[in-house]
């Protein structure tokens, strides 16, 4: 699996920035056959810095309706990363 695929995007809350800011753990959606070995080297290699753990969740999709149209949203999965003390992942956040 290619690493950039594995990585989709980082997930911006309020929990995740006091989870950024207390202990040093980043919140990532990334691909659902993705295993934390994967996630693990993907980060370590992509942003250049020491992963020391990682944890992940899977979440199924939510019911959604539209007028008389009704669905399902995908599934995704979760990851959040701790870093190594003095390790900083650099992400621009909009205001």
């Amino acid at each position: 699996m290619d690493i950039r695929a594995i990585i989709k995007r980082p997930i911006v809350t309020e929990k995740s920035s006091l989870l950024k800011e207390q202990s040093n753990r980043y919140t990532f959606a990334v691909d659902g056959d993705a295993n934390k070995h994967q996630i693990k080297q993907a980060i370590e290699s992509l942003f250049g810095v020491k992963v020391e753990s990682v944890h992940t969740a899977n979440y199924k999709g939510k019911f959604k309706r539209m007028g008389a149209h009704a669905g399902y949203k995908n599934d995704w999965k979760k990851a959040i990363v701790k870093l190594s003390k003095g390790q900083e992942i650099q992400m621009v956040e909009e205001a």
